[in-house]
């Protein structure tokens, strides 16, 4: 137990304290109509050690910090051994941060989880990540005056200079792109045929009668065509099982959202992933499906008209060929078809110009940043 004078900082570890860890946003978010609460039944899920499979080779801490009986704060500490190994980097992480406008109870939680990683020989901390770059990682640094789409972080302004005046630096900027158009620019139109005849790929969606099958091909191109990016860790057979599973309603119902790119040769060298914006829904449900919430967002649901592109890539050999091309008309299509007037597509790492300078040829322009941050530890 640690912290400042009047505030304590402590294990979310029973059932009463982790209540308090899950219930904390409700009040830091208090009246900001931007914030989409998160299921609990998800937020339960990650911690549940059998059940969420990041917990099979790594550790997690979460704690929460009191004034009196009051929560102020709470952080998650995350040994991420698979990161250690992969990077070779001694590099532990914070995650779940929410925190009341105080600097020192800002302190306190970081401290708390520094400390925790201290005693695991890890020389420096990163974050926030929850639990990983695979799932919501950096905090929002500007683009505050719209929701975040699914699957993407959101935080007050102010958490910025909370973990500024901790003491850490920036480590890496990603960014988000936002296009109001479902209609697919002149000049993809006219490199399709052409494109498609000369790299000898072609496009298809996700078939639902081989599911389990399609999540192979997913985690094989998903691990080779991120596997230089920073930050990357690549997913392990249960955690893509995992997520699939998260998915699959989606994905089952709009099979569409799931697109791959195959060779002459009928291998998968390529994938993207888009979603509908089931924030647009979820936001109606204030973290709840029961008794009322599921009604809410199946009523929202029907008129939902933005998407995300969470994931597009192909592996090494197939790239600097025009093929993301190719993937950006599918999506347009697509999306099209299902109602979707905008995307959002992110996070794109700052420097990945590669990806960056075909969005903004397609009219589309950065919206949102985010930030990760590092700081040493001293041992």
């Amino acid at each position: 137990m640690s912290g400042a004078p009047d505030v304590r900082v402590i294990p979310a570890d029973g059932k009463k304290e982790f209540r308090r860890f899950l219930e904390l946003p409700y009040r830091i978010y208090d009246g900001d109509p931007n914030w989409v609460p998160p299921l609990i039944r998800d937020m339960k899920v990650m911690f549940d050690k059998k059940a969420h499979p990041f917990h099979q080779h790594s550790d997690v801490q979460p704690y929460i910090a009191l004034r009196g009986d009051e929560t102020v704060g709470r952080i998650v500490a995350i040994h991420n051994r698979n990161h250690v190994e992969y990077h070779e980097e001694s590099v532990g992480f914070f995650g779940f941060f929410e925190c009341v406008d105080e600097q020192k109870v800002a302190n306190a939680l970081l401290r708390t989880a520094e400390e925790w990683l201290r005693d695991r020989g890890l020389e420096v901390i990163r974050g926030p990540a929850s639990f990983s770059t695979n799932e919501q990682a950096a905090l929002l640094v500007d683009g505050f005056d719209r929701p975040p789409a699914i699957m993407m972080p959101y935080n007050p302004e102010y958490y910025e200079d909370l973990i500024l005046n901790a003491g850490f630096r920036s480590a890496m900027d990603m960014v988000a792109y936002y296009l109001d158009n479902n209609h697919p620019p002149e000049y993809l139109l006219k490199l399709e045929q052409r494109l498609a005849k000369r790299v000898g790929v072609t496009l298809r969606t996700l078939r639902k009668e081989d599911f389990a099958a399609e999540l192979d091909r997913v985690l094989m191109v998903y691990n080779k065509a991120w596997e230089k990016n920073w930050g990357f860790v690549p997913m392990t057979d249960p955690e893509i099982r995992h997520m699939a599973d998260e998915l699959k309603m989606a994905v089952m119902k709009d099979p569409e959202q799931v697109i791959f790119v195959e060779s002459k040769e009928g291998e998968p060298v390529g994938f993207a992933l888009w979603l509908k914006d089931y924030n647009q829904a979820l936001i109606k449900a204030r973290g709840r499906l029961f008794p009322f919430g599921l009604l809410k967002v199946l009523r929202r649901a029907k008129t939902i008209d933005m998407c995300r592109v969470l994931t597009l890539g192909l592996v090494e050999e197939y790239r600097h060929k025009g093929i993301d091309n190719l993937l950006y008309l599918r999506i347009f299509r697509e999306g099209s078809a299902k109602g979707m007037t905008a995307g959002e597509f992110g996070w794109i790492l700052e420097h990945n110009w590669a990806m960056r300078k075909p969005l903004e040829k397609m009219g589309s322009s950065a919206y949102k940043r985010y930030r990760m941050y590092d700081r040493d530890l001293e041992l």
